[in-house]
């Protein structure tokens, strides 16, 4: 909990959020020593989404928390209905937190024919009335070009490997799910001290099955750890975690900042032979999908010292510097 001097803020500070993850919101606030911001968003019978603020947030900083998961679409509906009543209500600066950017892997056209939702999602924050964004470890880095307003991207780089440092791996191996996620994983080595290895893959489909194809890197006799950014319908892990295997491992774990957890995900993960896989609470966990294999890290430090450091006009880059 911020105390002291570190308490003064340039403007009042107030934080709203929508259905999708109150909890989270909640423990932001607990770090940064405030009540949550009261506001009724609720659905009507004809679905439409109606949101009122009932505080006063004229000339405030206000902070929207929605990470745009499950439900989706509502979700995102939400988000952009809070930011225009805050607008409406003469809000000095309004940031939309959106720990995790629903949309994000629609971020370029590969195909004929096909939309750039992640763009599209940035457009209609932008036009609702959001001054700044902040989120967390984008499924790709070029969605902060999409907008045209300060975006602050977190990373749970930091807290993912500190967990695995003190696991204490004699022989540990970072490995990339596939060839983009290289450069991540690479950091990721740097900080265990680790080698790494990269699975190449071909994805054959719009749809979830992948074909892993070889590993590049030495693997054997290793504890290999899989960074991703998120898990969805854990597809993509169950094929690393087979591939791995096949080629000697000794130990699989696994590692992202997102658990979508769609689909068939939770009977996946329990009938692998994965013996972790760790992810942050970006995305609310409910209680038909946790599992004994599952690990979930706390990342409302992390957003609540962002928010402070914006408020009061300090770099959020700092944050990260070692």
């Amino acid at each position: 909990m911020i105390q002291g001097d570190d308490m003064f803020r340039a403007l009042p500070l107030s934080v709203l959020t929508g259905n999708t993850h109150q909890g989270l919101a909640q423990s932001v606030c607990d770090y940064l020593g405030i009540p949550l911001g009261s506001a009724d968003v609720f659905e009507f019978s004809n679905e439409n989404i109606f949101v009122r603020i009932n505080e006063n947030v004229r000339q405030h900083d206000v902070f929207i928390m929605q990470p745009t998961s499950s439900p989706v679409n509502k979700g995102i509906m939400e988000l952009l209905i809070m930011i225009d009543a805050a607008k409406r209500a003469s809000a000095g600066r309004i940031t939309a937190v959106l720990p995790y950017y629903g949309y994000s892997r629609t971020d370029k056209k590969d195909q004929p024919r096909v939309p750039i939702t992640a763009r599209l999602i940035a457009d209609l924050l932008q036009t609702a009335g959001a001054n700044r964004i902040i989120t967390v470890d984008l499924h790709a880095g070029q969605i902060q070009g999409f907008f045209n307003i300060p975006v602050d991207e977190l990373t749970a780089l930091y807290m993912l490997t500190r967990h695995f440092r003190e696991k204490r791996f004699e022989n540990p191996v970072v490995v990339a799910a596939d060839i983009g996620g290289a450069k991540k994983v690479r950091n990721f080595a740097e900080r265990l001290n680790a080698p790494v290895a990269i699975i190449e893959k071909r994805r054959l489909h719009n749809n979830d099955h992948a074909e892993a194809l070889n590993i590049i890197g030495e693997v054997e006799g290793m504890t290999a750890i899989i960074v991703d950014d998120e898990i969805d319908t854990a597809g993509t892990l169950l094929e690393a975690v087979g591939v791995l295997k096949s080629n000697g491992v000794a130990g699989v774990y696994a590692c992202a900042t997102h658990g979508v957890f769609s689909g068939p995900a939770i009977d996946r993960i329990a009938r692998s032979e994965l013996q972790e896989l760790v992810i942050t609470d970006t995305i609310p966990l409910p209680p038909e999908k946790r599992h004994p294999k599952i690990t979930v890290l706390p990342i409302s430090s992390l957003l609540g010292e962002a928010i402070h450091r914006i408020n009061t006009a300090q770099s959020v880059g700092a944050m990260f510097e070692e």
